[in-house]
């Protein structure tokens, strides 16, 4: 069961990453198409800008969401379930990078418009918590206390069952 566990963490939490980076990229997309467009400078905006922005803003959020690399890990280690924890720790990450690493292109440098990047890490945040998150840890939860058998399942009386 442990093992089971174990294995299944492995596979689920760098497909949540990925997840997360892929819904941030889109979220920045989305907010500065028409900032993009202008950058792919050609009439047809709609596929040629989506295929100019794909590669240059994976690095980008990619690299921006490693710092939360550490929080999914300090996650999977408490057994942490929170989806505010999770989408605290993406736009944390997301504004840590901001201020240490800087942009990477200079003409899109995504330090020119701080809360899209940090907007970003909030919604990778929450989109690792749904694909991931959620079920956080591969043993239950150190801090929970267990619970009552009574609690578990409600016990009904023999006299009412009976009828009486």
């Amino acid at each position: 069961m442990f093992i089971g566990r174990f294995l299944m963490r492995l596979l689920l939490v760098p497909l949540g990453g990925c997840i997360a980076v892929c819904v941030a990229m889109l979220f920045v997309m989305l907010a500065q198409w028409n900032r993009m467009t202008a950058l792919s400078g050609d009439d047809y905006s709609g596929l040629a800008t989506f295929f100019f922005m794909v590669p240059m803003l994976a690095v980008g959020t990619g690299v921006m969401l490693w710092p939360a690399t550490l929080g999914a890990l300090l996650a999977e280690v408490f057994a942490i379930r929170s989806w505010m924890y999770h989408a605290a720790n993406g736009g944390l990450s997301a504004a840590v990078s901001l201020v240490s690493i800087g942009g990477f292109d200079k003409d899109y440098d995504l330090s020119a418009a701080p809360l899209i990047a940090i907007g970003a890490g909030i919604v990778a945040g929450f989109t690792y918590w749904a694909v991931t998150g959620w079920s956080a840890g591969f043993w239950k939860p150190v801090f929970r206390q267990p619970r009552p058998a009574a609690e578990l399942a409600p016990v009904t009386p023999p006299e009412k069952i009976a009828g009486r």
